[in-house]
């Protein structure tokens, strides 16, 4: 089976997506068949549990999307439990050093290139052969998120099995005491970017909309989140209202 979202960044192009807060697996269906890349279940900030996720997951691979999740903690069970649901794209948050980069890699992969436990299995959609093709298909972002892990990106990025990052800009500004936008907060997520052009990884960031999404991709990212679930519904909301009102 093909990650076409994988496949699309591999290629060198954009992958744009969406992040889940909310805990719907009915919306999850939803935004998939709306045309997005991949939806990304967020079991870290969240009101996602194992049952919802399974089902997040399982609507999500009825759309066009492909079903991934950033799990709460850089941990081999709790990357595993999201695979074994069914996710084909993990997001592993908090990466700050090389180790912890093969421990989230070590995780997602079956041996020999890992040492993911095997279930038979809750992603039993994807066919009874599910174990032959998850290594190559499933896609691995850690990510880049403190000062520390910007200084040592390039040590990061050269882990083998991790195939690119996603960059949080809040907590990276948070942890560089800086505001959002400020010079040396910008010139820390370019560093990130050039480090992933150099390790031939593919670089992601999270956007909080859809402008800011593109010009994050302008500037040369890939895998790129536009906003999340509840963004989506209170702009819709905001939209109607200003065209029945006209305000």
């Amino acid at each position: 089976m093909m990650n076409a979202a994988k496949q699309r960044l591999l290629s060198g192009q954009p992958a744009a997506g969406i992040v889940l807060d909310m805990g719907s697996p009915t919306l999850a269906g939803i935004v998939s068949r709306a045309g997005f890349d991949f939806v990304l279940v967020d079991y870290q900030h969240g009101a996602w549990d194992d049952a919802s996720a399974l089902a997040a997951f399982r609507a999500i691979s009825l759309g066009s999307a492909v079903p991934m999740a950033r799990v709460y903690q850089n941990d081999f069970y709790a990357i595993g439990r999201a695979l074994d649901r069914g996710a084909l794209g993990i997001v592993v948050p908090m990466v700050n050093s090389p180790e912890q980069a093969r421990a989230a890699a070590f995780a997602v992969r079956y041996p020999p290139e890992g040492g993911r436990s095997f279930a038979s299995s809750l992603a039993v959609h994807y066919g009874p052969d599910y174990g032959t093709w998850a290594n190559e298909a499933v896609f691995l972002a850690v990510q880049i998120e403190t000062a520390q892990a910007a200084e040592c990106v390039e040590e990061i990025l050269a882990v083998e099995g991790v195939d690119g990052c996603w960059i949080g800009p809040m907590d990276l500004a948070l942890s560089m005491g800086l505001a959002m936008g400020d010079q040396a907060h910008e010139a820390a997520i370019q560093r990130v970017l050039d480090a992933c052009h150099n390790r031939s990884k593919i670089p992601g960031v999270h956007a909080i909309d859809a402008a800011s999404a593109n010009r994050r991709i302008r500037q040369g990212f890939r895998f790129v989140t536009a906003g999340d679930d509840g963004g989506l519904i209170a702009g819709g909301a905001r939209e109607v209202l200003r065209q029945l009102t006209g305000t």
